[in-house]
């Protein structure tokens, strides 16, 4: 055998040594070993599971922003802000309602039942009302007041100027919505238009009123709604994210000035 014979061979011994690696690595690329998983789904479902883990934070930081701001300055301001920009006002409740659904029981919950076991006759207005949930859920006629509205039963206006007339309401409801600077406003809106006897229902967060943690004396609070022209018929503590307190307006009432306690800002720690 020549030279040349010899380095043909070898030439296609080699030859047939690639071709059989590049079968093998082919086949290995098509068919994954049983119980492995696919790694084109793996990635996808990964950067998937991390582009929503980015949107809810965003979302998170959003809210928080909003709520400072709904917290640190006054109504007008406030309605000023959602009319340059309404989109914030559904950032900022669907960041309500994720946090609303971490308490074990909701304040609106309780008044809504409070209301149903009353006449259905009385008239309500719903301060801060949001989605409208109390007004879907009685029977009876209910004002429903807040920053932006999205439904037409909604009327978007500074809670502490309404288009109500004087005395034309039974109940007066804030839940969880005296957020801002200049909230005693607000309850003397409530004031102007509650019928004598009528009743004052505000749900607020604890730590606004925990002063062991620089938040108001929940008795300062009542005591100024009282010098307003209120009876306090009811302070329930029992729960441990909110009070919820009950109030009926005098058949007189006397003006007279009031120290409002100043309610601490529910602020969400930044991440």
């Amino acid at each position: 055998m020549t030279e040349e014979q010899r380095r043909s061979k070898k030439r296609k011994r080699g030859n047939r040594r690639k071709e059989a690696a590049a079968k093998n690595n082919a086949s290995s690329s098509i068919a994954a070993p049983s119980g492995s998983a696919n790694p084109t789904k793996s990635s996808s479902k990964s950067k998937s599971s991390f582009l929503d883990k980015m949107k809810a934070r965003l979302s998170g930081g959003y809210f928080r922003m909003i709520n400072e701001k709904l917290y640190t300055c006054s109504g007008d301001e406030a309605l000023e802000y959602f009319k340059e920009d309404p989109s914030l006002f559904n950032v900022y409740h669907s960041g309500y309602q994720a946090q609303m659904s971490l308490w074990p029981e909701q304040p609106n919950d309780i008044i809504i039942k409070w209301i149903k076991d009353r006449s259905p006759s009385l008239v309500v207005a719903d301060f801060g009302c949001g989605d409208a949930r109390l007004a879907r859920s009685v029977q009876n006629k209910v004002h429903s007041f807040d920053l932006v509205s999205n439904d037409p039963s909604v009327i978007a206006c500074d809670m502490s100027n309404t288009p109500l007339a004087s005395s034309s309401v039974d109940i007066a409801v804030f839940c969880l919505s005296l957020m801002g600077t200049n909230f005693p406003s607000y309850i003397q809106e409530a004031n102007r238009v509650l019928k004598p006897q009528g009743w004052l229902l505000i749900a607020e967060v604890k730590s606004r009123l925990d002063p062991t943690t620089g938040g108001a004396d929940p008795n300062d609070f009542v005591k100024a709604i009282c010098e307003l022209g209120f009876a306090s018929k009811s302070k329930d503590l029992s729960n441990k994210m909110f009070i919820l307190f009950h109030f009926q307006k005098k058949e007189k009432q006397k003006p007279r000035d009031i120290n409002w306690p100043e309610l601490k800002p529910c602020l969400y720690k930044r991440r």
